[in-house]
């Protein structure tokens, strides 16, 4: 899946910079249900050990890690053939209709956060994330460019797309006509982030998610994705790449 060098589709999906981040989004191998990238420091919340309901506030250290975080108006769902990596436990849920909910991020590491992965279930157009630094909106991923890179989901004959239904034993092949797949987010060029919105938008249905991964990655793997606007950076755009290879070793995704 990792080449040895990064070819047009890396550099340009290095390159996209929606509001004034430049960030870089893959998705990992299909029925992978956790980042495969290189980190310094990570952490990862399961939401195991939250009660189910909605309008919950939840403190996290994700696992014992260096970053803590809070997550406030969250839902929290058992598992079911929408959500939950491995089919079982628990994941958390954005309400399609109602605002969602958020993450505030902290670190005493001075590296600051510059991953967000998580396990991306039931994948439709309107689950949006907005990430900010302060006040500070960053970037918005939104799933177009994933869901259009995987492809389509057609029923018969879905089998015909290991992306499509859910992998997991207990709800194996259900929800044919939706994408199953963990997506990765990187910041680059010394940007860190310390909050995330997450929010159905258009209102397709819930927007359900698991194993929350943060943390400061040092190595970029998984399917690139490249980005609307990286296209018409890339000529003028060579510069920028250099500088962001020289502060971290990445290793290249495939095309």
């Amino acid at each position: 899946m990792i080449k040895s060098m990064i070819g047009a589709l890396g550099v340009a999906s290095l390159l996209a910079v929606p509001a004034t981040a430049a960030v870089t989004v893959t998705f990992e191998n299909a029925t992978v249900q956790n980042s495969t990238a290189g980190f310094d420091f990570v952490g990862i919340e399961t939401f195991e050990g939250t009660s189910t309901g909605s309008g919950k506030t939840l403190n996290t250290t994700f696992g014992g890690s260096e970053i803590s975080g809070i997550y406030t108006n969250l839902r929290v769902d058992n598992a079911n053939r929408f959500g939950s990596a491995g089919g079982v436990g628990k994941h958390a849920v954005a309400q399609g209709g109602v605002a969602g909910y958020e993450l505030a991020l902290t670190t005493a590491r001075p590296e600051g956060i510059t991953y967000f992965g998580y396990w991306l279930s039931a994948l439709d157009r309107g689950n949006i994330l907005e990430f900010y630094s302060g006040a500070t909106k960053l970037y918005t991923f939104t799933p177009d460019n994933v869901i259009d890179r995987i492809g389509g989901c057609p029923v018969p004959p879905a089998a015909a797309n290991p992306y499509c239904g859910n992998p997991t034993t207990p709800f194996l092949g259900l929800n044919a006509r939706e994408p199953y797949a963990f997506v990765n987010i990187y910041f680059t060029g010394n940007q860190t982030f310390d909050r995330v919105k997450f929010y159905e938008s258009p209102n397709v249905g819930n927007y359900e998610s698991d194993n929350h991964t943060v943390g400061y990655f040092t190595d970029i793997t998984g399917n690139g994705v490249p980005e609307p606007a990286s296209w018409a950076m890339l000529i003028g755009g060579f510069g920028l790449t250099g500088a962001a290879m020289r502060r971290r070793r990445v290793s290249a995704f495939a095309a």
